[in-house]
């Protein structure tokens, strides 16, 4: 299929994350914590896009105060574009807190409601400066939709994309924490209905599709108007399929520190990679490897790995070749 090549914007809650330095408090007892961390999944995944080499923006909102700097520094040290983050004085940064089992799973406590994170708008313009710089992407995170309010906005802003030519992609996200109402599924199958490009993990499809194993969910988004779908599996790898092959990818062997934000690092990487007219395999073995490297790191965005960072990983380890199959 031939690829758009053009910016990528996106839009959605903007965090700082602190992480427990011990396993098993659940957030339900007193424990040592790390952070503030620069948090928030589609601003994970905007950062990586630029780290990559994409041309990036997000909206969004962030207090006057310290947490906020945070996350504005961060993303604006890595060449994202700003201009459409709001800077709130009448509330704080949203935050959210992150406790890990032995086990490798993990609860959180996310404080997005009538905070700043939820305190922005998107008026008509697509790109936050205003300027005509697509058509281009706009990538939703589904774990944004479950805020009224940034739900509100991420469909004004799938509405202006798809008028104006540009391709939705979509990483659906679900995390349980965040949907509360049966609007939040609404939302996500409207936008699920208009994707380009879908991003899941398994646990998303055995949310969005109960019942089907991966190949025949893979098979039914392509069918139903995805071009590219992306499965993320983890430590199994990926696949990624269009309509004319299909690539599986084993996973890599890391240390993992923090598995936070590893999803939005991959879609970053596949998306950012895809907009700057990189082949869809190269993008997906890039992605892959991105994904890995992001979990070796404390903080859910520390580990965003620079595009030559990917590069010489996947040089020194001669990994993520696959074997591509035609459907």
């Amino acid at each position: 299929m031939e690829i758009l090549q053009g910016p990528v914007v996106t839009a959605g809650e903007i965090l700082v994350e602190f992480v427990s330095l011990e396993t098993g408090c659940a957030l339900s007892r007193s424990a040592q914590f790390s952070g503030p961390y620069a948090s928030g999944a589609p601003a994970i995944f905007i950062d990586q896009v630029a780290r990559v080499g994409g041309d990036a923006a997000i909206f969004g909102g962030v207090g006057a105060d310290g947490f906020g700097e945070v996350v504005r520094n961060r993303l604006a040290q890595d060449k994202v574009d700003i201009t459409g983050i709001r800077r709130s004085q009448g509330r704080a940064t949203g935050v959210a807190f992150v406790s890990y089992f032995d086990d490798g799973s993990r609860t959180f406590i996310f404080h997005i409601e009538n905070t700043a994170a939820d305190s922005f708008e998107i008026g008509d313009d697509i790109s936050p400066a205003g300027a005509d710089a697509g058509p281009g992407y706009v990538h939703v995170s589904g774990s944004s939709l479950g805020n009224a309010r940034i739900r509100a906005n991420i469909m004004t802003l799938v509405g202006h994309a798809h008028a104006a030519g540009w391709q939705i992609t979509l990483d659906p996200n679900v995390r349980p924490e965040l949907f509360v109402d049966e609007e939040a599924r609404t939302a996500i199958e409207t936008v699920l209905a208009t994707a380009t490009i879908v991003m899941p993990s398994a646990e998303d499809l055995a949310f969005l599709m109960p019942g089907m194993g991966e190949s025949a969910a893979i098979d039914a988004l392509l069918d139903s108007g995805a071009r590219i779908v992306a499965l993320k599996r983890a430590e199994r790898g990926c696949i990624v399929a269009d309509r004319d092959a299909r690539l599986e990818l084993p996973g890599h062997v890391v240390d993992a520190v923090d598995p936070t934000g590893a999803g939005d690092c991959f879609c970053g990487t596949f998306v950012g990679l895809l907009a700057t007219g990189h082949p869809i395999a190269e993008a997906a073995r890039y992605a892959n490897a991105a994904g890995a490297l992001s979990v070796t790191r404390r903080g859910p965005m520390e580990g965003n790995p620079a595009l030559d960072e990917i590069r010489r990983y996947l040089g020194s380890t001669g990994a993520g070749r696959g074997a591509e199959a035609h459907a």
